[in-house]
């Protein structure tokens, strides 16, 4: 049985940080019941790239969901919201602080009367301090909370991480609280308001830069690929592209310089240890890529391997999908296709757990309000564990 089998969650999320979270308790066994507004759903349903005129990023956000479309504004769908509420374990929300008090379905208009519920809420500032009602999106969160200070090229402008660092990491601390909180009710008997703000993530995950700035009192820059405070750690150029060195103590250097047929960098008084390399890391750089040009990428991997110091090729995300190690692990899956609809696919789950069958394909992503009847009918029968 998989650990969330039997908790229910009440997904009104929509776009990145709500439906990531939601995935990964999905991915843990939970019944996850998308609520979407009535014609147009989550945002997402119209973001490119299509395949026969639906979302690809819908379908690896929301696969194996159940859709439920209602109008909390409306006296009809609220009464189905409300009977859904008395069945839910989760409530997980990411609108703009307020919307939902608005509505009359806010943490403190729940909780009186639904106390074991759960409520997680993510958003761009949180739901306390002075610009808690404010806006945002990823790229907003990753200016305003130094991720993009230290991202891009040394001496070039500031650079977002590719990924949407800023809504996906909100998303994993959503899910933590929702796991957290979900163990305590099991003691206390009682639901938790979870209250996740983007910004507060973008600095929870930024070990270096915080202790850098509070240590020296300057904040570091943009260092390209290169780690701020260990060197050699970085991409270096083969013959036929990029792959990384990751020497991170003067062990693995010596290992590196051995690999490389340069022992003596080892012990020359300007790499010997790791502060005289990040001293003369410019330096180092040109002598590396001095060798490794000559010879491609696998090679130099295959060396290094075998020396045992970490590395590996920068690889696009096609080289990804097809990555033997990635496809050992079930971490490509395909989209299972809803009759008629076309097939997709997704990231695997990548919490492997020994009670936890591993998933070998996802689930239909739901057609917009497709499961009604199913949903209204699961209302009608007696809830889980009764006799």
């Amino acid at each position: 049985m998989a650990p969330l089998s039997g908790i229910t969650i009440l997904d009104l999320t929509h776009v990145l940080a709500g439906p990531f979270c939601a995935t990964i308790l999905a991915d843990l066994g939970a019944h996850v019941i998308k609520v979407e507004r009535p014609g147009t759903g989550d945002d997402t349903r119209a973001f490119p790239p299509f395949t026969n005129g639906e979302s690809a990023y819908f379908a690896a956000l929301n696969a194996g969901k159940h859709s439920i479309a209602l109008d909390l504004k409306a006296e009809a769908d609220r009464q189905v919201f409300e009977a859904l509420l008395a069945r839910a374990d989760v409530l997980l929300e990411n609108y703009r602080p307020g919307v939902m008090e608005r509505l009359g379905y806010g943490w403190q208009d729940l909780q009186p009367r639904l106390p074991r519920l759960i409520y997680g809420a993510v958003s761009g500032f949180g739901h306390t301090g002075p610009e808690a009602g404010k806006p945002a999106y990823d790229m907003v969160v990753q200016a305003r909370g130094g991720v993009m200070s230290i991202t891009g090229e040394e001496g070039g402008p500031p650079v977002r991480v590719g990924a949407s660092l800023g809504d996906i990491v909100a998303g994993m601390y959503l899910a933590q609280g929702v796991l957290a909180a979900l163990y305590d009710r099991s003691r206390s008997g009682l639901g938790a308001k979870i209250d996740i703000s983007m910004l507060d993530c973008q600095l929870a995950i930024q070990e270096h830069s915080i202790a850098i700035t509070t240590a020296t009192g300057t904040p570091p820059g943009r260092t390209g690929a290169r780690h701020p405070t260990i060197t050699p750690f970085s991409t270096f150029r083969a013959a036929d592209g990029f792959f990384v060195i990751a020497a991170g103590n003067d062990a693995l250097f010596a290992r590196l310089c051995a690999a490389l047929g340069q022992p003596g960098w080892a012990t020359d008084p300007r790499f010997a240890s790791n502060a005289a390399r990040c001293a003369h890391v410019a330096l180092l750089k040109r002598l590396i890529e001095a060798v490794t040009l000559g010879a491609p990428c696998a090679e130099w991997i295959a060396t290094l391997e075998a020396a045992g110091v970490p590395t590996g090729r920068v690889q696009d995300m096609a080289e990804v999908l097809r990555d033997p190690q990635l496809l050992a692990r079930n971490m490509v899956l395909p989209v299972a296709a809803r009759p008629g609809g076309p097939a997709f696919t997704a990231a695997g789950n990548p919490i492997k757990m020994s009670t936890l069958p591993d998933l070998r394909q996802r689930g239909p992503a739901p057609a917009l309000d497709a499961d009604r009847a199913a949903i209204l009918g699961w209302l009608s029968g007696p809830p889980e564990g009764a006799s």
